[in-house]
C-alpha cells in the first residue's frame, strides 16, 4: 500500500490542509496524518488540543467524502532536538514511501536522516515539497478569529461549526489576555 505522511501543528485545520490531503490521495491510496506538537495546548500559536485537532481533522474529512480507510491521524509529541527528531516520529506511525511538506525544517531533517550523497542507492522515504495553492496559514485563520473577521470562508464548514461549538473566539481573546499579563509583559 503507497503511503503518504503528512504533518502539521493544524492549529486549526483550514482548506489549504484540506486541499494538500487530496493532493496526497490522487497518487497515494493512504496518508498518515501527523498531529505535531501534540502537548502544546492553550497558547497564542497552538490554542486547540491534540484532540480537538484529531476531531476538526476527521470531521473535515468525512464531511468531504473521503473514507476513513483512506487516512489515519496520530498526534506525536515534539522532540526539540532536530537531530532525532525524524526517528522520533517514525517510532509511533506506520511505514511511509513518501512525505509531503512545505516546511523547509521538515525537509532540512528527513534529508539530513536519509540523505548519503556517496550512496548509490536511495534510502528514506520521498520528499515532496508542497508549495501553497490556497494561500491559507493557520496564523491568518487565528488572527482573523481574534478580529471576528470572516474567518468561517477560510476552514471547512464542518470544523468551522465545531470552533463555533468552543467558543473558538473567545479562548483565543482568553489565552491573549492571559500571556499578555504574565510571560509576555514584563511589568507584571
Amino acid at each position: 500500500m503507497q503511503s503518504a505522511l503528512f504533518i502539521g501543528r493544524f492549529q486549526p485545520f483550514h482548506k489549504g490542509h484540506l486541499d494538500v490531503v487530496k493532493k496526497i490521495l490522487k497518487s497515494n491510496e493512504r496518508v498518515i496524518i501527523v498531529i505535531g506538537s501534540a502537548e502544546k495546548n492553550f497558547l497564542p500559536d497552538n490554542p486547540l488540543t491534540a484532540g480537538e485537532r484529531f476531531q476538526l481533522i476527521d470531521e473535515a474529512l468525512r464531511e468531504a467524502k473521503i473514507p476513513c480507510e483512506k487516512y489515519c491521524i496520530i498526534p506525536v509529541r515534539n522532540v526539540n532536538n532536530y537531530a532525532i527528531w525524524v526517528n522520533h516520529v517514525n517510532c509511533y506511525i506506520p511505514p511511509y514511501d513518501r512525505i509531503f511538506t512545505g516546511s523547509e525544517i521538515v525537509k532540512a531533517c528527513y534529508e539530513g536522516k536519509y540523505h548519503r550523497p556517496n550512496e548509490k542507492n536511495k534510502i528514506g522515504p520521498e520528499i515532496i515539497q508542497l508549495k501553497r495553492i490556497l494561500k491559507i496559514s493557520a496564523t491568518q485563520v487565528r488572527e482573523a478569529i481574534l478580529k471576528n473577521k470572516n474567518w468561517e470562508k477560510l476552514v471547512p464548514p464542518a470544523a468551522a461549526k465545531i470552533l463555533k461549538s468552543w467558543h473558538i473566539e473567545k479562548r483565543l481573546h482568553d489565552i491573549k489576555e492571559t500571556m499578555d499579563f504574565t510571560k509576555y509583559n514584563n511589568e507584571y
